[in-house]
């Protein structure tokens, strides 16, 4: 039987070649897959989470008719911590309109929320979504500007009008006047916390309550403070990117007792 001689050499190039651009067509092919993947998910991702940080703006709308009646306590329900001292949400659940943290740059303490940050980019919100630790309750924005710690002092948005509660169980030491360009604007009530007396917990933008004492003791969410005072026209309040108002609030900052003077 004769014996077959082999290819030539060109022949065997070519064939060569053919396999080497078959595999390279297969590669090409992989990766385009694997970009058309890439984009599904994030086209996905930013779909279910939202795109940046940025809070969507909502259009201005009436107050619930139940914003107009009296709101009685709040629940009993942790906003924020420092340490072992623990601050209680401070207008009835139904009535809050928002609350966000930001610096205040007159030595206030950092604060602990309690929750999850509600604009901290898409990124964050995706990482938290896959692998845990973004929190859960209640809803905060963290505002930008001041000095000093950005969680130094809490809003708690609602209506002026709305009753504001104790955050914490303890005994009043002090209610001045909240003076902003040479008039005052309601008070600033000062609380020395039964758990942590080495503190002082601070309210602003509300006014006081007429039966409030210093040396009355209070109860967290219990007693009756005051209500919140309307700042509309006194001042720019950053809460208002987050609400569907002028962003009026109750203002909460914790300090060292001894960094603090009472008259």
């Amino acid at each position: 039987m004769p014996r077959m001689s082999p290819p030539p050499a060109h022949a065997l190039a070519v064939r060569r070649k053919r396999a080497e651009n078959a595999a390279a067509r297969r590669k090409r092919r992989l990766v385009g897959l694997l970009l058309l993947a890439a984009v599904a998910l994030v086209t996905l991702l930013l779909t279910a989470f939202g795109s940046g940080g940025r809070a969507r703006v909502a259009t201005t709308a009436p107050a619930p008719a139940t914003r107009l009646l009296p709101s009685g306590p709040p629940q009993p329900q942790v906003v924020a911590m420092h340490g072992t001292l623990r601050l209680d949400l401070p207008i009835a659940q139904g009535r809050v309109t928002a609350i966000g943290y930001h610096a205040s740059g007159d030595g206030a303490l950092a604060l602990d929320p309690v929750g999850h940050q509600a604009n901290q980019g898409v990124v964050g919100r995706v990482v938290h979504h896959l692998f845990g630790g973004g929190g859960s309750g209640l809803r905060y924005y963290v505002i930008g500007g001041g000095t000093g710690a950005s969680t130094g002092t809490l809003d708690v948005g609602a209506v002026p009008g709305t009753d504001v509660y104790s955050p914490v169980d303890g005994t009043i030491v002090g209610i001045t006047a909240y003076v902003i360009a040479g008039r005052p604007y309601g008070a600033r009530i000062d609380i020395q916390p039964t758990s942590s007396p080495s503190l002082v917990v601070s309210l602003t933008h509300l006014r006081p309550d007429p039966s409030l004492r210093v040396g009355s003791t209070v109860g967290a969410t219990t007693s009756k403070l005051g209500t919140v005072v309307d700042f509309t026209g006194i001042e720019q309040q950053a809460l208002a990117r987050y609400t569907q108002n002028a962003g009026n609030h109750v203002a909460t900052s914790v300090h060292p007792a001894a960094a603090l003077s009472f008259p």
